[in-house]
């Protein structure tokens, strides 16, 4: 025998706080301030929408965050009479099947808070009311988790949408024949011809006789106790390369002053000596 004021779930659960109507800047209030003005035809708007009275009971539970197996009846039927009353309050229509729902829990919580006879308890059959609730909101949230994976997949005409451009019909297009004459051919070809010649590429070529090799061999013929003239130690078979490679070494030798430069007379022919053997010569030194 479950005595009064108790439960098959323990004791009455204490009176839950007032939910707060309004939050601002993360502040509850819970009562409207006293100078705010709100006109008798403002608009109402009503956000939260179900699909039921089970989905109204899933909400509550899930926003409550308990556990539908441990259901707590008459904190659950508080809130859900609560909530009818509130969208009674707003002029809102109600389906017969949330009144329905509101009917049954108050019966439950009927038979939670009145005591029972004893010789009514044998009377009573049948599965317990409370056991038929969690199990109806078992199925529900099975099915509403199931419908809720169903729609988060992509669906035509929603994320996923088809084509609708067709291709241009090219054979209704004329050919375009340009209006140019021969002669402006040939002038355009002409200037084409005229500006390929401004990207001729130029090439480095690397020497093939090192400077310093053509400094020794210079040194090597002068060693001999003669004198060259210009002629004598360029080679035309070597090309100009061959010959800007001569020139520059005869230039080093005299830099650092192993041969003397020489010229009898001013535009004569130009010799070349060792500085030991040109020293005391009659040659006249070129600079």
């Amino acid at each position: 025998m479950i005595a009064p004021g108790a439960t098959g779930e323990g004791l009455l659960p204490p009176p839950m706080a007032p939910s707060p109507i309004a939050k601002v800047l993360g502040q509850p209030y819970h009562e409207l301030p006293q100078d705010l003005f709100i006109p008798p035809d403002a608009l109402e708007v009503f956000l939260d929408t179900f699909e039921g009275p089970l989905d109204l009971l899933l909400y509550l539970i899930r926003r409550q965050q308990l556990d539908i197996l441990n259901l707590p009846i008459l904190q659950i039927t508080a809130q859900y009479m609560e909530y009818v009353e509130l969208m009674q309050g707003l002029n809102l229509e109600l389906a017969a099947e949330y009144l329905l729902m509101a009917a049954w829990l108050a019966e439950i919580k009927s038979r939670l808070l009145l005591p029972k006879a004893p010789e009514l308890e044998d009377e009573e059959e049948g599965e317990d009311p409370r056991v038929t609730l969690i199990r109806r909101l078992q199925e529900y949230e099975r099915y509403k988790l199931g419908a809720e994976r169903v729609n988060a997949l992509p669906r035509l005409e929603r994320e996923i949408f088809i084509a609708t451009a067709l291709p241009p019909d090219f054979g209704a297009l004329k050919p375009l024949t340009p209006d140019v004459s021969l002669v402006e051919l040939a002038l355009y070809m002409q200037s084409v011809v005229k500006r390929a010649t401004h990207f001729e590429h130029h090439q480095i070529r690397r020497e093939q006789i090192p400077t310093r090799v053509r400094m020794a061999e210079i040194l090597a013929m002068l060693s001999l106790g003669q004198t060259l003239r210009l002629e004598q130690v360029l080679r035309a078979e070597e090309g100009r390369m061959g010959v800007l490679v001569t020139f520059l070494a005869l230039l080093e030798l005299c830099k650092e002053q192993l041969i003397w430069i020489l010229q009898a007379e001013p535009l004569g022919p130009i010799h070349f000596a060792l500085a030991s053997q040109g020293e005391g010569g009659e040659h006249e030194q070129v600079h």
